[in-house]
């Protein structure tokens, strides 16, 4: 008994080192590549023709493709670390689609609200909206399930892997802001010397006109506070350490961890933005932050944790190793990328014609 637990243990560190070498890997070439005007716009596609021959355009982003990619990995978490503790694999499939169900049209909805912009999105809100819906959500499954006679859905985990699952989906989505070049960080010249200083030799120098930080606040081309590499790399190493915290069955400081680190540093970063956050100094999306993180302490203490098995990656990486699990995240990122990737706030406008020494 004691050996296989010993096992089970160096499989659930080795997973997690492999999966924060690979993610580090990647933020590292983010960081270097997506402020570059070349990564905002992945193709065009003609939308309708006008009279003097030239097509008006839909351009695709490399926003959606990252936000899809920030979607899924965060879905793909969440089943793997429930899947690890043994929750059956479609009640977790309809929670976390639930959930997604009204996050993501949130992320609009709240921005519209708070910033009053129809063509932003905002993840702060739709996490806002996350977190006070999903133990309310968790219940309403677990009603469905004891009507229909299935085990119901253990509260804590579950609630402890989407707060995991929000902090590697977010520090991962970041780069979908670097990208477009929004939620950017102040001037280092208009800023305090110490960050001068702190990122004086790593600031972010975003270029193209159609880049937020360009058209919104003309900082194109001079060196900011690399804010979104710094919620990248909080968030991801957040979502890290709580991994191991939960594959511990430390759910519950799993929960209060992601939840507590990545809302205050929310209310935090948001004093060295310089994008637009409303009228106030203290945002609305600070006050959101707090007030989440007031409510993760009630949700911990009222929630119960419920008779799960003791955590196995094993089990976990053998829930996703199914093709209906497979199907379900790649219909997630072509889904989320219709819904991200097309622009609505840049145009282009195309044309074609033949090559004629090639006829």
């Amino acid at each position: 008994m004691a050996g296989g637990r010993e096992k089970r243990t160096m499989m659930n560190l080795l997973f997690v080192a492999a999966l924060g070498a690979v993610l580090w890997v990647v933020l590292r070439w983010a960081f270097h590549h997506l402020p570059g005007e070349e990564w905002q716009f992945l193709a065009a596609m003609p939308k309708y023709r006008r009279e003097d021959g030239v097509w008006e355009g839909t351009n695709l982003t490399y926003y959606g493709v990252l936000s899809a990619t920030a979607y899924t990995l965060g879905v793909a978490i969440f089943l793997l670390l429930t899947g690890s503790v043994g929750i059956n694999g479609l009640a977790s499939c309809g929670l976390i689609l639930a959930l997604l169900a009204l996050c993501m049209p949130a992320s609009r909805w709240v921005a519209r609200i708070v910033e009053n912009k129809r063509h932003t999105f905002t993840v702060g809100g739709a996490s806002f909206v996350g977190m006070i819906l999903a133990p309310w959500i968790i219940a309403l499954f677990n009603g469905i399930l004891e009507l229909i006679g299935n085990p119901p859905i253990p509260g804590l985990p579950a609630l402890a892997a989407i707060a995991i699952a929000y902090a590697f989906g977010e520090g991962i989505g970041r780069l979908a802001c670097i990208s477009f070049g929004c939620c950017y960080g102040r001037a280092l010249e208009a800023s305090h010397p110490f960050w001068g200083k702190a990122f004086g030799n790593r600031p972010f120098v975003f270029s193209g006109k159609t880049k937020k930080i360009a058209y919104a606040s003309g900082l194109d081309g001079q060196p900011v506070i690399p804010i979104q590499a710094l919620t990248a790399v909080c968030y991801v190493a957040t979502g890290l350490a709580s991994t191991v915290l939960y594959l511990t069955s430390a759910f519950g400081t799993a929960f209060l961890l992601s939840v507590g680190v990545t809302q205050v540093w929310r209310a935090i970063s948001e004093f060295l933005r310089a994008d637009y956050r409303g009228e106030q100094p203290i945002s609305a999306y600070q006050i959101m932050a707090a007030l989440a993180v007031v409510y993760a302490f009630l949700v911990r203490w009222a929630l119960p944790a419920g008779e799960v098995a003791e955590p196995s990656i094993a089990a976990g990486l053998e829930t996703l190793w199914d093709p209906g699990m497979i199907l379900l995240l790649q219909g997630l990122w072509v889904a989320t990328f219709l819904y991200t990737g097309r622009s609505s706030v840049t145009g282009s406008t195309l044309s074609f014609h033949v090559i004629k020494d090639r006829i």
